[in-house]
């Protein structure tokens, strides 16, 4: 197999490569600042277009990247988090096609007030300036991150990983011409072009004060690292840790149908299931299915005791599966004394992320949504739902689990900041 071209740069070229980026995408985010909606939304139109006129190119690219990270020996949910293919092309189109569509979050009057003096104040919304997006293997974040950017009116400098590289730069490839069709800087959207760690520890060091803030999209041990180590402000989560509490009135089918799809449909993203808690009240005829459909579709469910009488093929959780992220067709299990038990053990276990329960019980739902402490909660309803795309937002740049400025699916409204303007008549303070 070729050789991967992922050059090792010296830490001294390194950092004056990607100084220069960061400049660039300063220059190039003032610039976007006063781009006009229907200049932004004509390179995400032409982007999308580009993305599926090269679809075959940007297949051939994560081709490449398959056979490297399939050799490296990665996981299946690895894998499915890497690969691309026409419907995940055309989802991607679909995203900057979405994004264009949605409002301008640029210029928005956030309030408006007078005061007694007759001063005429109005927050307005305003870009954040340079976003710094660190991902690993997911080649659409190149797109989503990139559109949702530009349509705020910032500038991004995208860090992907080694094990995307070929895609990344595929689809980066597209933007960039969106952004030549309608006359916007090209350094706008930026990629590095080596994926070696120096990159990062110059992106978490804030370029010289060119990068206002940083998102990482990967696993715990980049999360965690960007948020040690950076000197800029962070948008992050650093583990999906999601919970699905099935309560004594909930509908047994309805809690089949969530539950599978909550952790099947994609066992690999954020918003997966990874832990279920079933209310003892309930457990006599709502565990044994629920957990049967999970171990009929081939996902292995370690439980406790009650969990491992329901069924002979569930093997004993230890302590460490109730912190467990396991992005894979694994789920651990367990029952609580109520609704109560299982609060009590989301906020032991839990990431913040993402937590939902099953009920038809109008005031226990109303509970759990207002006293579990997550950036999303949800009820009779799947947790793959947590997607800035799913929450209308057209796509996302990660989900944000801390409690400063952006919390959830971080979309346009949340990649801006605001500004005061002040209309006066003459006016002088005493």
């Amino acid at each position: 197999m070729e050789k991967l071209k992922r050059l090792k740069t010296s830490d001294a070229d390194t950092a004056g490569m990607m100084a220069a980026m960061g400049r660039a995408a300063r220059k190039s985010a003032h610039e976007l600042s006063l781009a006009s909606k229907e200049q932004k939304n004509r390179a995400l139109r032409a982007a999308a277009g580009l993305i599926r006129g090269r679809a075959g190119d940007i297949l051939a690219a994560n081709a490449r990247d398959i056979v490297h990270a399939e050799s490296s020996g990665n996981t299946r949910a690895f894998l499915d988090r890497l690969a691309l293919d026409d419907s995940r092309i055309e989802a991607m189109a679909g995203g900057l096609e979405a994004i264009a569509a949605l409002p301008d979050p640029v210029g928005r009057v956030l309030a408006r007030f007078e005061r007694p003096n007759g001063l005429m104040i109005e927050r307005i919304a305003t870009p954040l300036g340079v976003i710094g997006v660190i991902f690993e293997s997911r080649p659409a974040v190149t797109a989503d991150a990139g559109a949702l950017c530009l349509k705020a009116g910032n500038a991004v400098i995208l860090r992907g990983g080694s094990e995307s590289f070929y895609s990344s730069r595929a689809i980066h490839a597209c933007l960039v011409a969106g952004l030549t069709e309608a006359g916007l800087a090209t350094d706008a959207i930026g990629l590095a072009p080596v994926a070696d760690r120096e990159v990062v520890g110059e992106m978490l060091r804030g370029l010289n004060g060119n990068i206002d803030v940083i998102v990482p999209r990967g696993g715990k041990s980049l999360v965690a690292r960007v948020q040690a180590e950076a000197r800029v402000p962070v948008f992050a989560h650093l583990e999906g840790i999601v919970h699905v509490f099935v309560d004594r009135d909930a509908d047994l089918k309805k809690a089949e149908k969530i539950l599978f799809n909550s952790k099947l449909r994609r066992t690999g993203i954020c918003g997966a299931a990874e832990t279920l808690l079933v209310d003892r009240a309930c457990a006599g005829t709502h565990l044994a299915p629920l957990v049967k459909i999970l171990l009929d579709a081939g996902c292995a469910v370690r439980g406790d005791d009650w969990t491992l009488a329901a069924d002979p093929r569930v093997t004993p959780a230890s302590e460490a599966d109730w912190s467990a992220e396991y992005l894979d067709a694994i789920i651990s299990a367990r029952v609580v004394d109520g609704l109560d038990e299982a609060i009590a053990h989301i906020e032991a276990f839990g990431s913040h992320h993402t937590d939902c329960i099953i009920t038809e019980n109008q005031e226990r739902a109303e509970r759990f949504l207002r006293e579990v402490d997550s950036a999303i909660v949800m009820h009779n309803a799947s947790t793959q739902f947590a997607d800035g795309g799913e929450f209308g937002f057209g796509a996302e740049i990660g989900i944000a689990t801390g409690r400063m400025h952006a919390r959830g699916p971080v979309g346009l409204e949340q990649l801006t900041s605001f500004k005061y303007r002040v209309h006066g008549d003459g006016q002088i303070r005493p």
